[in-house]
């Protein structure tokens, strides 16, 4: 039976850390972060290198486990998971948005689109067929069977977007999404992201931009490991 998440916020974080061992030193990554993020909020995550917000978007995104603290996603604690569990987790309710694009260079654009459908209980015509849509949904309907290195790198970064939407997950995690495009592609994935929040889904941008981080409608800093401020963006 479907949950029912309207009255609870799609992702709480509460006393969060994470702490590594370098040598005899502890490296505080995060240290007692409280975050609430509900349905359709659009967020930008920004912070100067070791400010923590990589580390925060990999708990939030399920690639890494807290030392101490509660991540609910969707009603459900996944601080304490396993590995196994994190990746199916993973792969119904965050869709991820890389600098790097991270596409498998063999593959065409379907078939990339395609993959995190693979456990889905769908035949490869209904996968395939799906990512098609989803790619002339972000303008890629002439692309469908060109691989990798024969996209632009803004067509590549819009078929990652068409694979992170492909399970209608929880989240869209975006990490620096346009770190490698020049400004006019940056602004054209901006175009396709604040399109995707519009359309009702929540999106996380983690960014070091500030004109990147201005189309979110709220802004969390971040620094030494804890939250310095979290604003509305007017």
């Amino acid at each position: 039976m479907e949950k029912n998440y309207s009255n609870q916020p799609v992702l709480l974080i509460k006393q969060v850390t994470k702490f590594y061992e370098l040598g005899e030193i502890t490296i505080k990554a995060l240290n007692g972060v409280d975050l609430t993020i509900h349905k359709n909020e659009y967020v930008a995550l920004m912070g100067p290198s070791g400010s923590g917000k990589s580390t925060l978007m990999n708990v939030m995104g399920c690639l890494d486990t807290p030392t101490s603290g509660d991540y609910i996603l969707n009603g459900e604690n996944v601080a304490t998971l396993f590995d196994h569990e994190l990746a199916k987790i993973r792969n119904k309710e965050i869709g991820f948005v890389f600098q790097t694009f991270n596409l498998l260079p063999r593959l065409t654009a379907t078939a990339n689109v395609a993959l995190p459908l693979v456990y889905s209980g769908m035949s490869r015509n209904q996968r395939l067929d799906k990512a098609d849509d989803m790619l002339e949904a972000v303008g890629l309907g002439d692309r469908l069977d060109h691989k990798p290195n024969e996209l632009s790198g803004g067509q590549r970064q819009r078929v990652a977007i068409a694979r992170a939407l492909i399970n209608n997950p929880s989240i869209i995690l975006a990490d620096e999404p346009t770190g490698n495009l020049d400004t006019k592609t940056s602004y054209e994935i901006m175009e396709i992201l604040n399109d995707i929040h519009k359309r009702g889904n929540t999106v996380i941008l983690v960014t070091h931009e500030e004109d990147i981080a201005q189309h979110a409608q709220r802004i969390i800093r971040m620094r030494d490991g804890k939250i310095e401020s979290d604003q509305k963006n007017s």
